[in-house]
């Protein structure tokens, strides 16, 4: 088996040390970012959806510029949600920020029962551009 080539952001490691995963698998051209979620530094969640949400868009961009990234290169999003009804509007309104025009990423919303804690996460897959 191939060693993974592994993404980790800078100073956000303790999420990903208490749940033993990685924050993001590159493959050939493609990143597979793990689902990214409203952590502050020490792992806890941000109570506030609001910001909870802002700060896993935020945690994400942290993700996709240690790989050589933005999000005008991810091509598939998939979001979890708590209280899909009651958070939709919410969750668009960040999503439209960071995706402010067409052509829009693929997006899959699935509605869930638990996240650890949280309320949003936020998976994508990217097309990493190639380095001159």
């Amino acid at each position: 088996m191939s060693k993974r080539d592994v993404i980790f952001p800078a100073g956000r490691s303790a999420l990903y040390e208490i749940h033993r995963y990685s924050a993001a698998i590159r493959s050939g051209d493609l990143l597979f970012v793990s689902g990214q979620v409203g952590g502050r530094e020490d792992g806890s969640p941000e109570p506030d959806f609001a910001k909870q949400v802002q700060l896993a868009f935020d945690n994400l961009r942290e993700v996709l510029k240690a790989a050589g990234a933005t999000f005008d290169d991810i091509v598939d999003v998939t979001t979890f949600h708590t209280d899909p009804e009651a958070q939709f509007e919410t969750v668009l309104s960040v999503k439209d920020r960071m995706f402010p025009q067409k052509p829009y990423p693929n997006w899959t919303a699935v509605g869930v029962t638990w996240l650890a804690g949280f309320d949003f996460e936020i998976k994508v897959i990217v097309r990493v551009p190639q380095t001159a």
